[in-house]
């Protein structure tokens, strides 16, 4: 379900390094809408400016210049103790690494991140409602290296969004993953926006069929943000084959 607002509006960002002899500058002049409730996929190649891109909407990070509005919110002009709390309560991350505990189990992964965020409540309850969302239910009393590697990303995703966050920022997370295993953990994106009403904004390096779960597509290079075609992925062969009659859907 997607509705008509905007969660993230960046306009003018630009983002510059200290480098010898001068400045590099990552990103030039960025101009982005990020609709509410919606799956919207950054794809560049490595070096294009994607991830800073995604650190400065998220609030990891400051622009050199420019505005981003969060949720109506001048993310710029806030304090660090009020971006601090505004990722703590309204932000998730997935990360191309799971950084699991080791020695918790999945249900444990989870309620932790909810203690993290300060969360009341049935804490149980809800890391497993989170891992019924990415179909790991039954594998909640399994330690993470007793998961696979697709079901151990599974597992970040329902902790990234066990506080019920306003946004989902994730940076490359099926980089380690076979396509099949990716387009299911894209899938689950999906599914989220559809259950949680989440926005999700997920960077990636991959041209892939996951552009299908897509309600958006940007691309960058060289820190210059585009628009592109995208249906020249789902027209392949590949794509044909794992989407199946989901490919026209």
């Amino acid at each position: 379900m997607t509705d008509s607002r905007l969660m993230l509006r960046a306009r003018g960002v630009t983002r510059a390094f200290p480098v010898s002899g001068g400045k590099f500058w990552a990103l030039r002049g960025i101009d982005a809408d990020i609709p509410a409730g919606a799956l919207t996929i950054l794809k560049g190649r490595s070096g294009s400016g994607k991830t800073t891109l995604l650190n400065i909407l998220s609030a990891l990070d400051r622009p050199t210049a420019g505005e981003v509005l969060f949720d109506g919110q001048d993310v710029a002009r806030m304090s660090e103790d009020e971006r601090t709390r505004l990722r703590r309560r309204r932000i998730g991350f997935v990360f191309q690494s799971v950084a699991l505990i080791p020695m918790m189990n999945a249900r444990e992964n989870v309620e932790f991140a909810l203690r993290l965020a300060r969360v009341r409540g049935n804490l149980s309850a809800r890391a497993m409602e989170c891992l019924r969302l990415v179909g790991l239910d039954k594998r909640a009393g399994h330690m993470p290296q007793e998961l696979s590697g697709g079901e151990q990303q599974r597992v970040a995703i329902a902790r990234a969004i066990a506080h019920r966050p306003s946004v989902l920022f994730a940076d490359e997370p099926t980089g380690e993953l076979d396509t099949n295993t990716s387009l299911r953990v894209v899938k689950i994106f999906k599914d989220l926006i559809e259950a949680e009403g989440v926005t999700i904004v997920m960077v990636s390096h991959d041209i892939n069929c996951s552009v299908h779960y897509a309600g958006k597509i940007l691309h960058m290079d060289t820190g210059v943000l585009f628009y592109g075609p995208s249906e020249k992925y789902l027209e392949s062969d590949v794509c044909r084959r794992l989407l199946g009659g989901d490919a026209h859907g």
